[in-house]
């Protein structure tokens, strides 16, 4: 790595601006959002120039090893160059199961070896530790949606003090976040009585309001990261901080005729890039809430089937949305209270 590209990396720790995307989709079921190389080059060009400095990025089980001891690394080596040539920082996921090693022989159960899954989570950490250094285990385990059978997360706490334990021993220095809560403040209850509040560097959680439903929106999205704070604080956890790696909402273009999302009518793209203005602002206001992440960085193309498909700040055709200019207004506004403070 060089020593230019060492210093965007470092440029962007502190960069609360984050985005989830998945650069790492090339397969039937998603319309192979990202066929090749140039078109991953130009949505991570479109994200530099929009000030986000994190990518939320899956680092897909069966992608990595297809078969049982067979690794095949080619896809993500390239994807984390592109990213980290640009300064932009990677919170790898690492999951879902792989249809060989899946407790039921689907994606979203639980493996049916830890020690399966601990050696393909050990592999990926180990080749990208020296650019990677946050790590999220699976994504929102407290839903069935995601993690099959749901227990109160007692199976997955089990799979995540292993997977920390490891990755500790492979790389003392990394971070290593649960996988985004989806389901409330109960979520995090349950995952402290696990055990699991020693087996987690930064609390991670996922959360969604409508702008259409008026004022009160705003204030469940600045209330929520209260709440879990306090359970945090309750748990001897005060020194952490909280990560939302999912928030977002559609931004329809007038006159499409998209079926609802799963929280009612979809705003449109006017009301998303007010959106991206109001969760920004309050949610950074708060000195627990280190990183917020945008779902999505890009439009996707029919893979929902409804107004989650127009979560973008660009449009499948890499069109700019209002809520582009409005993400990279709110980077530029924080970068300029940044540089004010470091004399800059």
């Amino acid at each position: 790595m060089s020593h230019h590209t060492r210093d965007l990396l470092k440029d962007n720790q502190d960069n609360p601006f984050g985005v989830l995307e998945f650069l790492h989709w090339n397969h039937s079921w998603n319309n192979y959002k990202y066929p090749g190389e140039k078109e991953i080059k130009k949505a991570v060009s479109l994200m530099r120039s929009a000030g986000a400095g994190w990518v939320r990025l899956d680092f897909l089980w069966e992608d990595i090893e297809p078969s049982e001891g067979s690794f095949n690394f080619e896809k993500y080596d390239n994807i984390v160059r592109l990213l980290t040539e640009q300064g932009i920082c990677v919170l790898g996921i690492l999951n879902y199961s792989t249809d060989w090693a899946s407790s039921c022989g689907k994606w979203n159960c639980s493996p049916k070896d830890n020690r399966v899954f601990l050696n393909y989570a050990s592999q990926v950490i180990r080749r990208y530790k020296d650019r990677v250094k946050y790590w999220e285990l699976w994504n929102e385990p407290d839903s069935a949606v995601y993690w099959n059978p749901q227990d109160g997360l007692k199976s997955y706490c089990a799979l995540l003090k292993e997977v920390y334990r490891e990755a500790k021993r492979i790389d003392p220095h990394c971070k290593i976040l649960n996988g985004g809560l989806a389901n409330g403040i109960s979520s995090v209850n349950r995952l402290y009585e696990a055990g699991a509040g020693g087996y987690f560097d930064i609390l991670n959680l996922h959360f969604f309001q409508n702008p259409l439903e008026g004022k009160n929106s705003i204030k469940a999205v600045a209330a929520y990261p209260k709440l879990a704070y306090k359970i945090m604080k309750r748990n001897g956890d005060a020194g952490k901080k909280i990560w939302i790696t999912e928030t977002g909402c559609p931004g329809v273009k007038t006159g499409l005729d998209v079926k609802c999302w799963w929280l009612g009518k979809n705003p449109n793209e006017r009301v998303q890039a007010q959106w991206v203005k109001e969760v920004y602002t309050e949610l950074l206001k708060d000195p627990e809430v280190e990183k917020v992440f945008w779902a999505f960085f890009r439009d996707t193309k029919g893979h929902w089937g409804d107004g989650v498909d127009y979560f973008g700040l660009v449009r499948w055709d890499y069109s700019l949305k209002p809520a582009f200019k409005a993400y990279k207004n709110c980077y530029l506004r924080w970068k300029e209270n940044r540089d004010q403070v470091h004399g800059k």
